[in-house]
């Protein structure tokens, strides 16, 4: 079993200590898989998060069994400073009750936003008020607590409303967090002109014999980014389940070839970006 970066207690002594700082810094932990929790002076943001064993217990006992590779970084209850978190589509791995209920319930004022083709799915499988989740559409943004969020979209093997990607504005800085995609026609120059400076991309890729939807894989999330001009890119969609999972390594070859600046994190790690 991979070991978390940072954990429990130490893990929510980093984000406190964020927090007292009240800089000018956007700070990013890896959450594991595609969660990521993002900190802008004081504020936090959930993109996605998996922090259960919802689906090792769903799938045990069958032929496609979702053996966890790394240790989850905390309970999703005791994050209880969360101001707004995303839903990307509505794969458990990335709408997943296990985690977000209780996350709701530690911060009663917390917003969620989904797809907009999916609301009454998303309510459903978290038992709340159809009104309570913010759906957007592709082109459409909303700002909530100081972040302002634009659907783009995703192709999760194939363009659907049911799949969005996030660009994320968070004061000069924005992020990319592409949801589960892989690459589609005219891409790169729709995402272009946001000027990213934080991509967060899958790199697990497209096997067949997986038996799940795919998405990009290293070599093309590293030249997406690239082909962006995204100031950073930082890899994920990997090391949480055996069977469907990939090295960084070609990742990370790839962008040292494109010159592309990155980072891969260990699960738990907190990163910082600054601008000049």
């Amino acid at each position: 079993m991979i070991q978390p970066a940072l954990q429990d207690d130490a893990f929510l002594a980093s984000v406190a200590e964020g927090r007292r700082r009240r800089d000018e810094a956007l700070r990013v932990w890896w959450l594991g898989q595609s969660g990521f929790l993002v900190q802008w002076q004081g504020r936090h943001l959930l993109l996605d998060p998996y922090l259960s064993d919802s689906l090792t217990a769903k799938y045990a006992g069958t032929d496609k069994p979702h053996v966890r590779m790394t240790a989850r970084v905390i309970a999703p209850e005791r994050l209880d400073f969360i101001d707004v978190a995303t839903s990307s589509h509505c794969h458990t791995d990335h709408l997943d009750a296990e985690t977000l209920v209780p996350v709701m319930r530690a911060n009663s004022a917390m917003k969620l936003i989904a797809p907009a083709a999916v609301l009454d799915f998303v309510a459903k499988r978290l038992g709340t008020d159809p009104a309570f989740p913010v759906g957007l559409s592709v082109g459409q943004s909303v700002t909530i607590s100081g972040f302002t969020f634009t659907a783009v979209p995703a192709a999760h093997e194939e363009l659907s409303p049911e799949y969005l990607g996030y660009m994320v504005q968070a004061g000069p800085f924005t992020i990319y967090h592409s949801g589960d995609t892989i690459l589609y026609d005219g891409m790169a120059d729709r995402l272009r002109p946001f000027h990213v400076h934080l991509a967060l991309l899958p790199i697990n890729g497209s096997v067949p014999e997986r038996r799940v939807a795919g998405n990009l894989d290293g070599p093309e999330a590293a030249q997406l980014a690239h082909d962006i001009g995204a100031k950073v890119v930082v890899p994920c969609h990997y090391e949480m389940f055996e069977f469907n999972t990939a090295s960084p390594d070609e990742f990370l070859r790839t962008c040292a070839n494109l010159k592309q600046p990155c980072r891969a994190l260990r699960a738990g790690e907190c990163w910082e970006m600054t601008l000049p």
